[in-house]
């Protein structure tokens, strides 16, 4: 008889996630048996999926560093009581608290996700102290780019045996089998019925995402386009006021906010042309977008950051613009516009890109070598 390894992922402060959807699908029910910590402060889209597909899951109330102590007690309770084989944690608080509950409990396979790249470096310099922490707490990281594998051998001083590079993996089908009907409600909630070019943008609105520059290359693209419409998905975060700000220089119909739109595969087909403009090389530590955006099949403009630099080709999958330039980007969006023969190559080079290199098979096999190695 087979034994199956006990592997319990542990997450925090995640409303739906497709990733972790996916990793319940599809990793071998043969191979393992998988339970979820979910760090949450109430009821989440992925705790409902996780009942729905009978995935045994506990939820510890988590509110913020308080409630550290009490998590990875009560985390330490459940890995023992579980008997878990390999914790892999994800985003922050679970990759402190669900370590060093690891660590306790002597679990030896302790993988974490590094889901940033400089983030830390440039915005919060005392943060790298945790970052440095968490790297060793750990027997095994997983970087999700090149990009993230470089930041934490060069500038953390990570031992690089330690690393497995796991790109994101996609179930990118998904994003082209999409119902008519579902596009043109999202288009009818939106207001974006009869506009044209729809530009789509889907980003937190943080500084080094770079929807400022975003924003004037949309007010420059209107003096052309008249009845074109700006739309911003995932409208939260941080730089909320200069963006707000930004916006009050646009006609009042042009553009939409989205808070949270959760059928993200619907609301790509409504945009013409996808937009994603980091600010500089490093600051990205994959960026999903840019893969999700061709998987859809929308013809796209992007700064070289995150993973981006690993598979974008200017003028054959994407067109490719220097960071904050706000000309350039109005400029490529006019390329686009009409030339219906580059509309054409991007996509067709767009779709094939990914599927080569971000189809969700190649997660999940990396994912289970990892799992199935000793520590």
């Amino acid at each position: 008889m087979i034994t199956k390894k006990r592997i319990t992922y542990i997450v925090s402060n995640i409303n739906k996630a497709l990733a972790f959807e996916w990793v319940v699908q599809y990793l071998s029910k043969d191979k393992f048996e998988l339970s979820f910590i979910l760090l949450n402060p109430g009821d989440s889209v992925l705790e409902r999926f996780l009942i729905e597909h009978k995935t045994p899951f506990i939820r510890i109330s988590y509110h913020g560093k308080k409630d550290l102590p009490g998590a990875i007690s009560q985390i330490r309770q459940f890995l023992k009581k579980n008997q878990t084989e390999v914790v892999h944690c994800h985003l922050f608080d679970a990759n402190v608290a669900g370590l060093i509950a690891a660590r306790l409990t002597g679990i030896k396979k302790r993988i974490f996700t590094r889901h940033h790249a400089t983030f830390h470096h440039q915005y919060f310099p005392r943060a790298v102290w945790y970052d440095r922490f968490i790297n060793r707490m750990a027997s095994d990281i997983i970087a999700i780019s090149e990009n993230v594998r470089h930041v934490l051998i060069k500038k953390e001083k990570v031992n690089s045996n330690k690393i497995t590079l796991i790109h994101h993996g996609f179930e990118l089908e998904k994003f082209r089998e999409i119902s008519e009907e579902k596009v043109n409600k999202l288009k009818d909630r939106y207001k974006t019925l009869g506009k044209y070019p729809v530009i789509g943008v889907i980003s937190r609105y943080f500084e080094l995402k770079g929807i400022q520059y975003i924003i004037p290359a949309f007010k420059s693209l209107l003096d052309s386009y008249p009845n074109a419409h700006l739309v911003l998905a995932n409208a939260t975060g941080n730089y909320k006021q200069e963006i707000e700000q930004l916006l009050q220089t646009l006609p009042p119909n042009s553009y939409t906010e989205i808070p949270f739109e959760e059928d993200l595969f619907s609301l790509y087909q409504t945009f013409d042309i996808f937009i994603h403009v980091s600010i500089n090389t490093d600051i990205e530590a994959f960026g999903q977008t840019y893969v999700e955006a061709l998987a859809a099949g929308i013809p796209s403009i992007f700064t070289l950051s995150g993973v981006a630099a690993e598979f974008i080709q200017d003028g054959k999958n994407a067109l490719v613009v220097p960071f904050k330039n706000s000309d350039a980007i109005t400029d490529a969006c006019k390329k686009i516009l009409v030339d219906s023969n580059l509309q054409n190559t991007l996509i067709e080079n767009g779709i094939k890109s990914v599927e080569e290199q971000f189809a969700l098979k190649h997660m999940i096999s990396k994912l289970e070598s990892l799992y199935l190695e000793n520590s």
